[in-house]
């Protein structure tokens, strides 16, 4: 059975802050490219990695 979805709740002083800071940050398409560039690199070193320690 679904449970029922509760309003939205509203964010007050500190955090409300703290919320509209962080939308600010949104990074851009190029730090997400970047970013996404880092993490296959990484990606293919562990790979490059996990094959030579198969063979040995």
């Amino acid at each position: 059975m679904a449970k029922p979805i509760k309003n939205t709740p509203i964010l007050y002083g500190k955090d409300a802050e703290i919320f509209c800071l962080n939308m600010l940050s949104i990074p851009s398409e190029v730090e997400k490219k970047k970013e996404q560039q880092r993490i296959e690199k990484s990606l293919e070193e562990f790979k490059t990695l996990l094959k030579e320690l198969d063979i040995k």
